[in-house]
């Protein structure tokens, strides 16, 4: 009852909030509509208000009832406000913020969490042992003692800006991003209850069970029919999360890629897709699974609750397995991810494509 009491008031913040969000984003025109912008990625009919960002935020922010107001949390809630405040410009300026700028400010989010003090120290070995990131560094005194762990702090903020992208990525249709993430927190706080014995896990537990009730409350108004979308900041802000939820649980890195597989390999599938093509990597596209499953029929409710289905049986592989056991289930997706790529490819040139809006 303890963590599920954070759980509850997060989503009860996150599901009250969301009505107002939709009323003011109509009110002041903040809406996805088609007709206006006829993007390759654009799987809905009808215009939808943005801003999902603000009521997710707005159930985050009963951390501050739960958890102490140390560096840690400060760091994380004004990274998040940082995805907030760009996702919330770019929902009302129609995505005409420059992708660069866009992944600049994922960096900016990254950068002050790491700042707070959260990074990765270590990674495990899947073969024994672990790969140590705390050297080289760099210390010294300003207001009391600091160090840089150089190696450590850099890959922290790439880990961090690139999980805001392939997260942001795998909300393509009604449902699907809210409920992946309640599948990886739950996950996360789930690995943390395992050595719940150790107080400092606490805190993980906590936000982690914050931050799957902040994205069930939203979940219930976006999934299909959608009455709001999650917008940038709500998508950028999924992945920040789950980037830190990762490493403040001792560095479970590994955990979270092998929940968030699908989406990670399809994004890095992509990514050098793009390349190899010469195309820019990170202008959207109609690419993805999500959209490969539309064009073979299948509806946005079956292709959301797929998605739910495929991160709790991975989350729940991921709590019982060790790092040599994560590292080869990873291989084997990558390999059953590209066959299933060319069996798509295949279907979608064979049969024909029905209506996309069917549920």
């Amino acid at each position: 009852m303890t963590f599920f009491l954070p759980f509850l008031a997060s989503a009860l913040v996150s599901f009250i909030t969301t009505p107002l969000v939709i009323l003011l984003m109509k009110k002041w025109r903040i809406l996805d509509d088609p007709a206006k912008h006829k993007q390759a990625k654009v799987v809905h009919t009808y215009p939808v208000p943005r801003g999902g960002g603000i009521p997710i935020f707005l159930g985050l922010l009963t951390s501050l009832f739960f958890l102490p107001l140390d560096k840690h949390l400060r760091g994380i809630l004004a990274g998040a406000l940082v995805a907030l405040i760009v996702g919330f410009l770019d929902d009302k300026f129609e995505e005409k913020i420059h992708p660069i700028t866009r992944l600049l400010s994922n960096f900016l989010a990254a950068a002050i969490v790491v700042g707070a003090g959260i990074g990765i120290a270590f990674i495990n070995n899947p073969f024994g042992g672990i790969f140590r990131l705390d050297l080289p560094k760099i210390c010294f005194n300003f207001f009391g003692p600091h160090c840089i762990w150089l190696l450590a702090d850099i890959l922290a903020i790439f880990w961090i800006a690139w999980t805001m992208n392939f997260v942001g990525w795998s909300g393509g249709v009604e449902g699907q991003l809210p409920g992946v993430v309640v599948v990886a927190a739950l996950t996360i706080a789930s690995l943390s209850l395992k050595f719940s014995a150790d107080i400092t896990q606490w805190p993980v537990i906590v936000l982690a069970m914050i931050t799957g009730g902040a994205y069930l409350g939203f979940l219930l108004w976006n999934f299909y029919p959608q009455k709001i979308m999650p917008g940038y900041g709500g998508k950028t802000m999924a992945g920040f999360l789950l980037a830190v939820l990762s490493l403040l649980s001792t560095a479970k890195v590994a955990t979270l890629m092998l929940v968030l597989a699908i989406p990670l390999i399809d994004a890095l599938y992509l990514v050098i897709k793009r390349i190899l093509t010469g195309r820019a990597p990170f202008w959207g596209g109609r690419e993805h699974l999500h959209h490969r499953l539309l064009a073979l029929g299948w509806g946005k409710r079956r292709i959301a609750i797929f998605y739910w289905l495929i991160t709790a049986a991975l989350g729940i592989l991921a709590l019982n397995l060790n790092s040599e056991a994560k590292f080869y289930t990873m291989f084997m997706l990558i390999i059953l991810f590209l066959a299933g790529i060319l069996w798509l490819n295949y279907l979608s040139t064979s049969l024909k494509r029905p209506d996309q809006d069917n549920g």
